[in-house]
């Protein structure tokens, strides 16, 4: 990891999926670390005792309100969202209210504050379907649904906005896998571990589809890298971040044979497929980031099936199929989210 750069960061959607398993390596990294983050899913899985983190329970709507928060930070890292197409249909306009709406303001603000860099976490679903073999940073963005239409639609804002004293760089992750302490169980990968641990069957949903993956893990790693690289390296570009381009009936072998190896008392678990209508299919290429700034993702989606199995084993996950919490969607229609 190259040496930070900054002293404080603040982190919107710190207490998020990503945001959970991010926060406490910064705090190891040295950083003060501010979470700006609406709460939905609770806190108390941060590390709260650390001196250097300060938790902030705010919308990223209420621009006076975040305006107060970024004062005295030297970066922001923007992963606060309304954070997956199916979140979306729930309700259009919450989501062009966090998704589009609210970014400028933000970013003006954040500038305004004296913030030295913005780094803001894209989608690689922007892309939509592709039957390109290899889709890289400069694949023309073909979006299926308002979720990653608005994500296209916020890089050019950043950008814009950059200057030589305002770093700004945006990374598209393709969907995210593995154990964070804020669990979601509504992502491919652990959708089907879930179900291959409790229910010892799979139901896969299409299956031929082709879906880039990253671990957790290396998500964190990539926001630690963007945060330190040099400005010259990084500043009004985007990078692709992916591992392993898996369809999903191949993942869904995987997460049979992992979870067999990791439970050996077990019955065989059955796989089973059913249409769907999600199509979204794309194959990303990364190497532009393992190029410029020499990143390559450590940690493989077998690896993270394997975190969540450890889970289960150690009771850290209960309730899998029936607590909300694991649930972006459940969650929000339960708190009448607007």
């Amino acid at each position: 990891m190259t040496d930070r750069k900054y002293n404080s960061v603040l982190v919107t959607g710190g207490a998020g999926y990503c945001g959970s398993s991010l926060v406490p390596k910064l705090l190891n990294d040295g950083y003060k670390v501010t979470v700006y983050d609406t709460l939905f899913f609770g806190e108390y899985f941060l590390p709260k005792d650390n001196a250097n983190l300060n938790i902030i329970k705010g919308d990223i709507r209420d621009i006076k309100s975040f305006s107060n928060a970024v004062k005295g930070h030297d970066a922001v890292l923007s992963l606060a969202c309304i954070s997956n197409d199916a979140s979306f249909e729930l309700d259009e306009k919450l989501s062009t209210s966090i998704n589009l709406d609210a970014f400028e303001p933000m970013v003006i603000a954040a500038k305004s504050a004296g913030v030295k860099r913005f780094v803001y976490a894209s989608s690689s679903s922007v892309y939509g379907i592709s039957d390109a073999p290899d889709v890289t940073e400069e694949h023309p963005l073909i979006p299926l649904t308002l979720y990653n239409k608005y994500k296209g639609m916020c890089e050019p804002l950043l950008n814009r906005l950059g200057a030589s004293d305002f770093t700004v760089t945006t990374f598209r992750p393709a969907t995210v896998c593995g154990y964070a302490p804020r669990l979601r169980l509504d992502l491919s990968v652990n959708i089907l571990t879930n179900h291959a641990v409790t229910n010892n069957k799979i139901t896969v949903f299409g299956g031929d589809q082709l879906r880039p993956n990253l671990n957790v893990q290396d998500y964190v790693d990539v926001c630690r890298l963007l945060l330190s690289a040099p400005h010259q390296l990084v500043h009004q570009d985007v990078f692709n971040v992916g591992y392993q381009n898996m369809s999903i009936m191949d993942i869904a072998h995987l997460v049979r044979k992992v979870v067999l190896e990791e439970f050996p008392d077990r019955p065989t678990i059955d796989i089973v497929a059913t249409p769907t209508e999600d199509n979204r299919s794309y194959h990303i290429n990364s190497d532009k980031i393992f190029r410029v700034l020499g990143f390559k993702p450590k940690y493989s989606i077998e690896d993270a099936i394997r975190s969540l199995c450890d889970a289960f084993r150690k009771g850290l996950i209960t309730e899998s199929m029936v607590n909300d919490w694991y649930y972006n969607i459940r969650t929000m229609k339960k708190l009448n989210v607007k």
